[in-house]
Formats: structure tokens, C-alpha cells, sequence
């Protein structure tokens, strides 16, 4: 039974620091094709803490929370830059020697590209949230150090920069697109876990009259996060044929096409993908461009947080219906349609050969966002299509060693270079078995409202979640 090899799996992947649990390895695999897979990832470890949480285990994810928390602002700084006391590492390692155990914390430096991670604290606030939900621990939550820690990392992220939009820029590599795949900017699955992070933080900051301008100017980037990301990202028919029809070089506050992008740029894939149901947030936006790739991960995060509206939500969930052999295949769920290939690939991943056509971060297929796909299934009503999406993972992943990829046009390929027994393919699995079959397990995923109300209340004992 999946299930039951998939929890022996978790089991066997558990990290201990001093006698403690403290997170699990990216993969349990006695071979595995990348060394630092037999380390803690934060982002790697989130459904094996919601899984966790969901069983009542929560002492490891309180011991994961506070020990990255002491990692934070351990990165390594070139000569006249300064250290952000705000950022996560990628990931962390137990190291053993004369003087005992210790934990030592990567921020890039061993990844790679050596591109910092930029979704580390964002994940981190939204397990944080969870282990409150789930567990009441007030008084860790409202502890100075917790308090202090999400201070900072706001500190980090809502720094002026040379940005005209509320968006966040970042570089390429630096969230699960791990490596160049063209996502540098403002890719939409940085936006979406920008987004969850401000409410969260807003909903958890202990309320104080010290604290009453930080969480005004939270309301305000949140609102002006949700509005840009809704305007800008959305495309359904409508959208698609305002841009075919847009004037470039229009000047001054009146322009329809304001970050000036020419209809040339719309790829020829386009032409027939979107009925006049469906719809969903393209992969990044900026001046003079638009990626009409479909990203996964950020369009399934955003209907899981209220990012994208009620009616985007389930034109998001129609294309997935559309779609289904192309977006879900043989094993779901596609990160990323369509895959780049020739001159393209070339010139977009610098002939990256793990990035090929159909393969990894290039069209692969993961089993681990099925925990995100049958969460935004649930939220949107459509509970059939997440129990065929749980069978078609169950059916095979325990068969093929719990993969970290697959490969081809439908996923019905083993990735090539895939690390096996990895934890977050069979913890996706587990989760997304939970919320699918459990319902009083989904209340750490309705995390906000699809209105556009900011939250009107800090994060205080008894707060409804």
C-alpha cells in the first residue's frame, strides 16, 4: 500500500539535532544523485511538517521553526555589503565533531548558481501559521524571538528598491525553479508567497500601538499586491484579446498597455488554449514582456491563499480541466507548460542538459505539488478531479520508488537524473490523502478569504483562523 511505504519513508528521512528531531531530508535515497539531498530544505520540509501537524506529531515542527530561526542572517557577505538579519537559509546539515553536534546552514553557497534562497522565510511564516493554527502554542508564537524574527525577515522583504509596482524582484533560481529557466523578475510563485507571508504576518504581529504603522503599510502593500496581481498576471479570452489588439509605445496615465507589451510577443502556442471558461496567471510580468508559460506551483498557491479572486480560482481549475492530459498526465502535476526547447532552451536555460525539453524544471512532472493541487481543488469545489489526481500518483509512485521527477510530455517517463525515495514526492501523497479524506485537516489551508478585506485583527490568543 503507497501509504503505508510512504510514511515508512518520513520516518526513515527524520533529521535529529541533540536527541531532537528538527526537520527531514529532501530525500532518503542510499544513493542519491545530489549530495546535499541528505540535508533539512525548508521548503522541501513544509508538507512532511503539515503532515505532522495534520497527526498531532508538532514537536518537530516547533524544534524545525526555532532552529531555522537561529540560522537566520548566518549568510556570508562580500566586502563592504551589509548581512539581512531577516534571511533563511536553503537549507541546513548536522555536523558532528570533537565538540559535539552542530548545525550549519547553506545560503547558496553550496547550491546551484549560488543564488540565494529567496522563498526560505516565506515558507517559514507559513509553517509558522500552521503550527499556530494546529496547536495553539501562543506563547511561542508571541515569544520575543518569534516576534523579533518576523520583524526582520518584513525588514527584508519591504526594503524600497528601484521597483515602480508592489510586486518582489528577484533572480533567477532563487525559489523551486531552482535553476535559469528565465524566471528572474517578478515570477508569479514569488508573488503569491509574498502575498501569504504579509497576511500571515499581519494575522500573527502582536498588537501594539508601536506596531499600528507596520500593519497599516502591511494592509497597504497587500492590497496593492492583490489588485497588481489581478489586473496584471490574470489572462483569460478577454485579456488575451486586448493584448492582440494593443498600440505600442503609448505614453502618459491614460495608456490601455501601460507596461508596453507588443501582440508579437504572444506566442503561437496561445492560439486555441483558453475556452471562454478558463483562464489563469501567467508565469511573470514586467516592461515589455509577458510569460504566457503556465507555472504551476504559483497559479495553485494563489487560489490556496485568495490571491487570485473566486472567479479566477475556478477558471484556473477549468484550464486544469481543459488541459488535463497536458497539465496533469500520467503523473501529476506539470510545474511548467510548455517546455522550451531548441534555440530557445539554449538561449533561456544556457543549454542547461538537466533542463531539457520535458524534464525537470523544463516541463517535468512532480509529484510533490499534489498536496497543492488537491488543496486548491477542495477550496474551488472540485473534488473529483482531486480524487483522480490522488489515484493516478498512488497507482505507480511506490512502484517506481517514490521518483523525484518525471519526464515526457505526460510524465510517463522516470526523471532521468531523479533522486529516489524522496520525501516530499511521498509526503505530498500523505497530505493530500488527508485533506482529500479528512476534512477538519484543511482548516491550516483556508488560510484567507477570497474577498478583498484586509484582516482586521492582529494575531492575539483565540484568534479564528
Amino acid at each position: 500500500m503507497s501509504i503505508d511505504s510512504a510514511r515508512d519513508l518520513l520516518e526513515q528521512s527524520i533529521i535529529y539535532y541533540r536527541g531532537e528531531p528538527v526537520g527531514t531530508s529532501a530525500a532518503a535515497d542510499p544513493n542519491p544523485v545530489a549530495a546535499n539531498y541528505e540535508e533539512v530544505f525548508i521548503r522541501d520540509f513544509v508538507p512532511s511538517a503539515i503532515y505532522f501537524l495534520m497527526r498531532g506529531q508538532t514537536g518537530i515542527v516547533r524544534n524545525f521553526l526555532r532552529e531555522v530561526m537561529k540560522l537566520r542572517g548566518q549568510q556570508a557577505v562580500l566586502q563592504g555589503h551589509q548581512r539581512s538579519a531577516g534571511l533563511m537559509p536553503a537549507s541546513f546539515r548536522v555536523i558532528k565533531d570533537t565538540d559535539g553536534e552542530r548545525l550549519e546552514a547553506d545560503f547558496g553557497d553550496r547550491a546551484i548558481g549560488r543564488v540565494v534562497p529567496v522563498d526560505s522565510a516565506m515558507w517559514w511564516v507559513f509553517l509558522l501559521r500552521a503550527y499556530a493554527i494546529t496547536t495553539s502554542d501562543w506563547d511561542f508564537i508571541n515569544s520575543d524571538d518569534v516576534q523579533t524574527c518576523m520583524r526582520e525577515v518584513l525588514d527584508l522583504y519591504l526594503t524600497e528598491r528601484f521597483e515602480s509596482s508592489p510586486t518582489l524582484l528577484v533572480p533567477d533560481g532563487s525559489f523551486m525553479v531552482d535553476r535559469r529557466m528565465a524566471v528572474y523578475g517578478n515570477p508569479l510563485e514569488i508573488q503569491t508567497l509574498f502575498y501569504g507571508m504579509l497576511m500571515t504576518s499581519r494575522e500573527l504581529l502582536q498588537c501594539s500601538e508601536a506596531e499600528r504603522e507596520r500593519l497599516d503599510n502591511l494592509d497597504i502593500r497587500v492590497r496593492a499586491l492583490r489588485a497588481y496581481v489581478r489586473n496584471r498576471y490574470w489572462l483569460d479570452r478577454e485579456r488575451l484579446n486586448e493584448i492582440h489588439r494593443f498600440k505600442g509605445e503609448e505614453i502618459g496615465i491614460e495608456a490601455s498597455n501601460v507596461l508596453n507589451v507588443y501582440p508579437e510577443s504572444i506566442p503561437d502556442w496561445m492560439d486555441g488554449w483558453l475556452d471562454a471558461r478558463s483562464g489563469y496567471l501567467v508565469g511573470n510580468q514586467g516592461p515589455g514582456r509577458v510569460d504566457f508559460r503556465f507555472f504551476a506551483q504559483g497559479n495553485l498557491l494563489a487560489v490556496l491563499f485568495g490571491l487570485a479572486s473566486e472567479g479566477e480560482s475556478q477558471g484556473i481549475m477549468n484550464l486544469f480541466e481543459l488541459h488535463w492530459d497536458k497539465l496533469m498526465g500520467e503523473m501529476p502535476v506539470k510545474i511548467v507548460y510548455p517546455a522550451v526547447s531548441g534555440k530557445e532552451w539554449m538561449y533561456l536555460t544556457g543549454s542547461d542538459p538537466k533542463n531539457m525539453q520535458w524534464s525537470y524544471h523544463n516541463g517535468g512532472n512532480w509529484p510533490v505539488l499534489i498536496w497543492t493541487f488537491v488543496g486548491a481543488a477542495l477550496r474551488t469545489g472540485r473534488e473529483d478531479m482531486a480524487e483522480q489526481a490522488v489515484r493516478l500518483v498512488a497507482q505507480r509512485i511506490e512502484i517506481d520508488n517514490w521518483p523525484e521527477y518525471y519526464d515526457g510530455r505526460s510524465g510517463g517517463l522516470v526523471g532521468r537524473r531523479a533522486n529516489f525515495f524522496q520525501t516530499w514526492s511521498a509526503t505530498g501523497l500523505l497530505v493530500a490523502k488527508e485533506i482529500l479524506e479528512n476534512p477538519s485537516n484543511r482548516v491550516m489551508f483556508n488560510l484567507f478569504a477570497f474577498a478583498d478585506a484586509t484582516a482586521k485583527g492582529c494575531g492575539c490568543p483565540g484568534m479564528e483562523p
